[in-house]
């Protein structure tokens, strides 16, 4: 089996994919499974480049265009969660997820 650098670069997405996924469903820690989101991202990220790079016209810049709104709305959602958890900690004094499903009301 020949591995070209697209497979090279589906095979790093992959596993850091796997990696953010893991981190974020078995994590208490609300920030550490924020950070497991992040690399979820990233591992899309990696995906849309490799595509871009690797496709029928790589000069056309779609694939840029594609990461840098993804980018976006993973600063956005970075910004919103760790809001989220200053609010949760300000409450409960800890950041854990086990916590936080006592704020229903």
């Amino acid at each position: 089996m020949i591995l070209t650098p697209l497979h090279l670069c589906l095979i790093l997405s992959s596993a850091l994919f796997c990696i953010g996924l893991i981190g974020a469903l078995t994590r208490s820690n609300a920030i550490l499974v924020l950070l497991g989101i992040e690399l979820m991202l990233n591992a899309a990220n990696i995906n849309f480049i490799a595509f871009w790079r690797y496709g029928p016209n790589p000069e056309a810049g779609t694939g840029v265009l594609f990461v840098v709104f993804a980018i976006g709305v993973a600063a956005a959602e970075a910004a919103v969660g760790l809001a989220l958890v200053i609010a949760i900690y300000r409450h409960q004094r800890s950041i854990r997820l086990q916590d936080a499903r006592l704020l229903k009301g």
